[in-house]
């Protein structure tokens, strides 16, 4: 070992606190030690004991034995000089080394009476010079184990940084128990100081160094210190043990690097070493978390071949792994799988199996394991009954939801987002006087509204229009210290857009940015939308580019919300150059934009268009669905194409489409408008085999086809059905009642609808006064034309040049009856 560095050539005399300590002593007597003349009232002075300890220098036994009996005769003053030369002996000899050790940690407390470190290694370094000792490292160490042992940390690293002083090298086993002890008490600037002056002259540790570093990052949060450590560690050669692999490996699942922690799974297999359940348990749960359910579950397997039981942790991960990839029915038989094996689920895997089967809207399943939850004596939590109350909701079982609520109250285990829940389903609908009861009743058992909870009120009064209130709610909300947020602001914004006050919403927005809330992509497609909606179209498209200035990127729904304005507003060309920005931008549309693009273009009668736009979507994967075949089959119907229009209804039903009752309607339009009442009356058979309703619309299209047949059975039967199934025909359908009779010279049936006109309380309109009028003069009847004439007159009707037509003329110029009824 190397020769201490500094020598001090004068240190003052310092005592163990255990000992008296005497009125006066020479701490630097010179070798040989004269025998001085005692000046107190001990019996013995330093230098008699130490020349006593010198003189059993070869018999270490004898010296601690001397040292024992003077000590416990009393009398005689121990020096720390006298402490290190007794050290000096003991450690010489291998026999007496642990007596060495035992007696530092005798004579050290707690507390930090006595010399300071660098004192004491001074002192022994001091000691060993004069009296002929050699140098020896086991003191310092055992010095430096004595005040870890105690607790005198601070002692302890001084201790450590005097040893490198005085080019000593601490002991590896020592060194890992300070650098343990300052991780305990989190001192972590200090353990990498002292690993630092470590690794500096060469004592990069062992493998306990090494776990207790990586251990030490991993209370840090810095999973990426420990992995690099452990690979630094690992390329210098350290024998690293199965320890330093498994914290390792816990270290790479919470990166997480899942590639690391397999390939190190693979090394300590090959080492032979079996990993622990801890480490397998620790890794599956990582590869649950990452969506790799797979690897997990081999991973499983491996630990139940090796022996191992499935513990409750790994089931659980499990479970939720089946959860996560919409597998519930899997989940719920691995559940089961380890009752029957015996592993007793815990409360997190219920509460995992409860909230997901709430997600899946399997609420009962959900409530039957609460209930089974409860029985295995395991106290359901406020988050599991918060799950089953929203799932109830979700699926419109609000008794259920209510009798859980109600329990949660009555237990007291409600919370104020418990009453949020309920809140927002209130809020959502509408249903404010329920909000507001619920509102009260949260106050009146003692929990404080939260910001949730005033949006939530917001909402509601948003959703019934009464902008008013919700902004009384917003300025309660600031003067009770709550901070509006851009969700608060939002809803009022879409409030008012809804009201069709694009105005007073924009003066919402404008307010919040006044505020410094900075708007999210929510709040610009609502303001868009907005726009859109209320025929400000143009200035949606402005605004889009001032947004995407200030770093908003559009969305699908974004461009969706444009076109769907400029096809309300009939302006396609604008619509169809929207579309290409939005193909341009890298922003792919989806069925909603084909179908809006399809409708407008079909109401503009660019049928080759709207049909290019349908073989578009086809090719990028995409089906049109019902609204957009709707808007197809209906275009093609108004051109009496119905070969095109019955193609597409046949593609409908091919995809897995159900044709709804605008479809049929449609269709049953084109084949009357072709004169194919055939064809018609089977797509009604057809609608009410299939159970879809037949609307007053559809009853009053095979109505008008039959009479235009001259089938008024046909057509009688069908306004029977229409009205024993409680439907009440409306002007338009009276209108083609009475003119297709009156065409068929049924003025007598004609007669009875007028009356039953009357009981109904629908005004006749001037068609069918002159439907009525034109009927009587082809039988003559002038004096029931004119008394017609004259009662439509009182009922305040005005003629149209029709009506002077068929009194002068008899009949319509160029038609045999009168024209402008339609149904269609």
């Amino acid at each position: 070992m190397k020769s201490p560095l500094k020598t001090p050539s004068s240190i003052p005399p310092f005592f163990l606190r255990r000992f008296p300590i005497p009125k006066h002593i020479c701490s630097q007597p010179q070798t040989p030690i004269p025998t001085e003349k005692i000046t107190s009232d001990s019996s013995l002075t330093q230098t008699h004991v130490i020349n006593a300890l010198l003189c059993h220098k070869n018999d270490p036994v004898s010296a601690l034995n001397y040292f024992r009996s003077v000590k416990k005769k009393g009398g005689f003053v121990e020096s720390i000089d006298v402490f290190c030369v007794l050290l000096h002996i003991l450690v010489g000899s291998s026999q007496t080394q642990k007596q060495a050790k035992y007696l530092l940690n005798d004579n050290f407390g707690s507390d930090r009476s006595g010399p300071a470190p660098s004192v004491f290694l001074d002192h022994l370094v001091v000691t060993s010079k004069r009296f002929n000792f050699e140098l020896n490292s086991i003191a310092f160490n055992y010095l430096l184990n004595s005040y870890v042992r105690v607790n005198r940390i601070d002692d302890a690293v001084d201790c450590f940084h005097g040893m490198l002083e005085r080019d000593v090298v601490p002991w590896i086993p020592f060194m890992n128990s300070l650098l343990t002890a300052l991780f305990r008490r989190n001192l972590m600037d200090k353990a990498r100081e002292l690993y630092g002056k470590m690794v500096s002259i060469g004592a990069r540790g062992d493998s306990f160094t090494v776990y207790a570093m990586i251990r030490a990052f991993l209370k840090e949060g810095k999973p990426w210190e420990a992995e690099g450590f452990f690979r630094e560690a690992k390329a210098q050669g350290i024998d690293l043990d199965a320890g330093v692999y498994s914290i390792a490996i816990l270290a790479a699942c919470q990166k997480p690097d899942l590639n690391m922690a397999g390939e190190l799974l693979r090394e300590m297999q090959g080492r032979g070493w079996l990993p622990s359940e801890g480490t397998l348990t620790t890794v599956i749960g990582a590869f649950v978390k990452q969506g790799k359910l797979a690897e997990a579950l081999r991973l499983k397997d491996e630990m139940l071949s090796s022996g191992m039981p499935l513990n409750v942790v790994v089931a659980t991960s499990l479970v939720k792994g089946y959860c996560k990839q919409g597998d519930i029915d899997r989940a719920l038989d691995l559940f089961n799988k380890i009752k029957e094996d015996g592993v007793a689920p815990n409360k997190v895997t219920y509460t995992v199996l409860i909230e997901w089967c709430c997600r899946n809207r399997t609420v009962e399943k959900a409530y039957e394991l609460y209930e089974e939850m409860k029985t295995m004596g395991i106290q359901p939590t406020v988050f599991n009954v918060n799950s089953l109350i929203r799932g109830f909701l979700e699926v419109h079982s609000l008794n259920e939801a209510s009798s859980l609520f109600d329990e949660a109250v009555e237990s007291g285990i409600a919370t104020v987002y418990t009453y949020n829940i309920f809140l927002y389903h209130f809020s959502k609908d509408g249903k404010v006087k329920e909000a507001c009861g619920l509102w009260q009743r949260m106050v009146t058992n003692g929990l404080v509204p939260s910001n949730v909870t005033y949006n939530n009120m917001i909402l509601a009064y948003c959703k019934v229009g009464d902008m008013d209130m919700a902004h009384t709610i917003f300025s309660e909300m600031v003067e009770r210290g709550f901070k509006p947020n851009v969700i608060t602001y939002s809803m009022l914004i879409d409030g008012h857009f809804s009201k069709g006050d694009a105005e007073r919403a924009l003066d919402v927005f404008y307010e919040m940015v006044g505020v410094h809330i900075a708007p999210s992509d929510y709040t610009f497609n609502i303001i868009i939308n907005g726009l859109s909606k209320v025929g400000r179209t143009c200035e949606a498209r402005d605004i889009l580019k001032i947004f995407v200035q200030k770093g908003f990127i559009p969305s699908c729904m974004t461009y969706n919300s444009i076109i769907n304005g400029f096809v309300k507003e009939g302006a396609m060309d604008f619509a169809l150059r929207v579309y290409r920005e939005m193909c341009e931008s890298g922003i792919s549309p989806n069925v909603i934009t084909y179908t809006s693009m399809v409708n407008g273009l079909c109401k503009c009668d660019n049928m080759d268009l709207a049909l290019k736009m349908h073989y578009e979507m086809k090719s990028k994967g995409l089906q049109l669905d019902v609204p957009a075949f709707s808007a197809l089959i209906d275009g093609f119907c108004k051109k009496r194409d119905m070969v095109r229009a019955g193609e597409l209804f046949s593609e409908l039903q091919q995809v897995g489409l159900s044709p709804n009752e605008i479809v049929y309607g449609s269709m049953i339009s084109g084949f009357r408008n072709v004169n194919n009442m055939e064809a018609a009356n089977e797509l009604h058979k057809k609608m009410i085999s299939d159970g879809i309703p037949c609307d007053l619309h559809i009853y009053t299209t095979l109505i008008d086809g039959f009479l235009r047949e001259s089938k008024l059975l046909l057509a009688s039967d069908l306004y029977s059905e229409m009205l024993a199934k409680g439907i009440v025909p409306d002007i338009v359908t009276y209108t083609v009642l009475l003119n297709g009779l009156c065409k068929k010279e049924q003025l007598e049936n004609a007669h009875k609808i007028l009356k039953e006109m009357d009981r109904q309380g629908v005004t006749p309109n001037v068609l069918i006064y002159n439907s009525l009028i034109v009927g009587h003069f082809r039988e003559g009847n002038l004096e029931e034309a004119s008394r017609l004439h004259n009662e439509m007159l009182d009922r305040g009707l005005v003629p149209d040049d029709m009506t002077y037509d068929i009194l002068i003329n008899g009949k319509v110029k160029g038609e045999n009856t009168p024209s402008g009824v339609s149904c269609a």
